[in-house]
């Protein structure tokens, strides 16, 4: 059961994003339908935590709905860094734009609107940091695509990895299949580590070896 003390306990303990970046959440979660979508300020400081340890400088965002997530990560990234997100929502782009706009971290944001399987394989660069937050019946093509496009001492994050425990139920609908799909041929990567916290609707931690000698 949700125990909201210690979750404020733990929020107390953790480094919190700006004030723009709380007005879009409570913006989010008062008006925009779909609201359950954004993460929270918990999975945000885990975010934070994240890319400042393996010192991200390109970061891709599978997944943008109001701009909470990237706007997070634009703040903690070098001034040079640069973050691709992408989405198919044209009007919940717009609004993420409106409140990039407003922060002096919002030059590091590139929107995307194409859908991510159109778009991924036009890419050929690689990134320090990948987060995967988007449809979850693509997400086995997401993850597959993010282990060859991460940089060596790389993150890859896979978000709703728990889905409400529908993960661990019989009969998948294809929605639990990608996330469960996904989950298995992550944690099967030889050149990776990987750790499934259960903060929210569960987080699946992937590490990609410095060099291609680690066990």
């Amino acid at each position: 059961m949700e125990n909201k003390a210690l979750d404020e306990y733990c929020l107390a303990h953790s480094t919190r994003p700006s004030t723009l970046a709380k007005e879009l959440e409570t913006h989010t979660r008062s008006s925009i339908p779909g609201s359950n979508m954004l993460i929270g300020e918990l999975e945000a400081s885990v975010l934070t935590v994240l890319l400042r340890a393996c010192k991200a400088k390109r970061v891709l965002e599978l997944g943008t709905f109001t701009g909470y997530s990237s706007l997070v990560m634009a703040e903690v990234i070098p001034a040079d860094g640069t973050i691709t997100t992408i989405d198919v929502n044209s009007g919940t782009t717009a609004l993420a734009q409106t409140y990039w706009n407003r922060s002096p971290h919002g030059h590091k944001i590139k929107a995307v609107l194409t859908p991510g399987t159109e778009y991924l394989p036009t890419l050929k660069e690689n990134f320090d940091f990948i987060f995967i937050d988007a449809d979850k019946v693509n997400y086995p093509f997401y993850t597959e695509w993010a282990h060859s496009h991460l940089n060596p001492g790389g993150m890859l994050v896979i978000d709703n990895a728990l889905w409400s425990g529908r993960v661990v139920q019989g009969n998948h609908d294809t929605h639990t299949s990608g996330i469960v799909k996904a989950s298995d041929m992550a944690a099967s990567w030889q050149d990776c580590v990987t750790s499934l916290l259960p903060i929210r609707d569960g987080m699946l931690l992937v590490h990609k070896n410095s060099t291609p000698q680690e066990n």
